[in-house]
């Protein structure tokens, strides 16, 4: 997806979720944006499911995981990995 994502960002997107490291396209995206990247524990599906109250599918229904929702979520089990500012735990 990172070959999309800046696009989406630029679009709007505020927030993404996913499990490991990002493209540097991306990343500036992720700041010029003022967005952050959330990072899940492969596997933690079932946990962070837990989390999610209500969801609404935003676009692109049809790329199923991949489709662009927003999430109300409460006691969310990630980290963020890369913020606004670019500060990136994968890179440290």
């Amino acid at each position: 997806m990172d070959k999309f994502t800046p696009a989406l960002l630029d679009l709007g997107m505020k927030g993404m979720i996913g499990k490991g490291a990002r493209s540097q396209e991306v990343i500036d995206a992720i700041v010029r944006n003022g967005a952050v990247y959330f990072a899940a524990i492969g596997g933690a599906a079932a946990l962070i499911a837990k989390s999610i109250k209500k969801e609404e599918i935003l676009c692109y229904e049809d790329l199923g995981t991949e489709a662009v929702r927003r999430y109300t979520v409460e006691d969310f089990p990630c980290i963020v990995a890369i913020d606004s500012e670019g500060n990136n735990v994968y890179k440290r």
